[in-house]
C-alpha cells in the first residue's frame, strides 16, 4: 500500500477542460489540460514535457522538486512506466491575469496494486499556467495530492 501511495505521489499533475471568463486580450483560447491528458494516457512522457515552460517546477507529493523539462520528462516517464493510466483532469476554478493563469481541480487516474488490478486514485491540484511569445499557454508550476483512500468495510 505505501508502494502504491508513493506510486500515486508520483503523478498527476495537471489540468482540465476549458474554462470561462478570462480576463486575457491577447489569446482567445484559455489553458486547457486536453492536451497532458492525451499525451500522459499515450504514454507519451516526452510530450507531457513539452506542454511545460523551460523553467517549470513540478513539486510532487513527498518527493524533492523537479525543475525545467528534462526532469519533469524523465518524472511523468517513470509515472507511466509504473502503470499509471487513464488520467482525468477536471477543472473546478480558474482566473486570468494577463501572461498568467492559476487552475484549481480534481483529478482522477487508474493505478495498478499489489495484485496487479487497476484501483481508480483521486486527488486535487494547483497549476500556474504562463502564456508564451509562442503564443501557447504552458505549465509553469504544477503541485498536487492524492485523496485517502476510502476506509475498508
Amino acid at each position: 500500500m505505501k508502494r502504491l501511495a508513493v506510486i500515486c505521489s508520483l503523478l498527476v499533475v495537471a489540468t482540465a477542460s476549458a474554462c470561462s471568463s478570462s480576463k486575457i486580450s491577447h489569446s482567445p483560447a484559455l489553458p486547457s489540460g486536453d492536451g497532458f491528458m492525451a499525451a500522459f494516457n499515450n504514454g507519451d512522457a516526452p510530450g507531457v514535457a513539452g506542454l511545460y515552460t523551460q523553467d517549470a517546477m513540478v513539486l510532487p507529493p513527498d518527493a524533492v522538486r523537479l525543475d525545467g523539462r528534462q526532469a519533469i520528462e524523465q518524472f511523468w516517464q517513470g509515472a507511466i512506466d509504473a502503470g499509471l493510466t487513464n488520467l482525468v483532469l477536471e477543472t473546478v476554478e480558474m482566473d486570468v491575469s494577463g501572461d498568467t493563469t492559476y487552475e484549481v481541480g480534481n483529478l482522477f487516474l487508474d493505478a495498478p496494486g499489489a495484485d496487479g488490478e487497476l484501483s481508480t486514485i483521486s486527488g486535487k491540484y494547483i497549476v500556474i499556467w504562463k502564456y508564451g511569445e509562442d503564443g501557447e499557454w504552458r505549465l509553469h508550476r504544477d503541485i498536487w495530492n492524492v485523496n485517502p483512500a476510502p476506509a475498508e468495510k
